[in-house]
């Protein structure tokens, strides 16, 4: 019983400690983020929009599927090395696999992922830039819900976060 509780209390640290990983970074003069909770993916979703204006729809849309978005990036050098050791620390507690990596303009982006059961959507995205876009060195984005990866340029592209033209770019190929 007790070795029951020590790998239950094991577990629900390291879970708490993932789910930290890029929390902790968050407040650090230098360290830019956002984060969109569920709640307001909810609220933003009942937002009326033009009926004729289709990308517009695809995006509210995909508002319905998504429960949480977390971005944080940088310009300073050695927040860029905290920061993609949170991302290496997220990896190691986190079962995601990587679905592609590219560089494109001396920007190297990475996109981690951990697909539904069928494979067909999304339940997790990771996307790791590294690189020099309008003054950021490294941006990194989570993404959970249920949602086609396809649809990932499109929520990045509107809420104009730093690297989504380079994300967006990923979508081209």
């Amino acid at each position: 019983m007790k070795k029951i509780i020590l790998l239950a209390a094991f577990f629900v640290s390291s879970l708490m400690f993932s789910q930290n990983a890029f929390d902790k970074l968050e407040g650090k003069e230098g360290i830019e983020s956002i984060v969109v909770t569920k709640k307001m993916f909810e609220m933003m979703s009942k937002v009326k929009v033009d009926a004729k204006d289709k990308e517009m729809q695809q995006y509210m849309n995909l508002l319905k599927k998504l429960d949480n978005l977390q971005a944080v990036y940088t310009s300073n050098q050695k927040l860029t090395t905290d920061l993609n050791g949170a991302v290496s620390t997220y990896l190691k507690s986190n079962p995601l696999e990587a679905i592609t990596t590219t560089t494109q303009d001396g920007n190297v982006i990475k996109v981690y992922g951990k697909t539904d059961a069928n494979q067909t959507n999304v339940k997790e995205v990771l996307v790791v830039v590294n690189g020099n876009f309008n003054g950021v060195k490294t941006s990194v984005l989570s993404i959970t819900g249920d949602f086609p990866l396809s649809e990932i340029a499109l929520i990045v592209k509107k809420l104009n976060i730093p690297g989504a033209d380079v994300i967006g770019k990923i979508e081209k190929k």
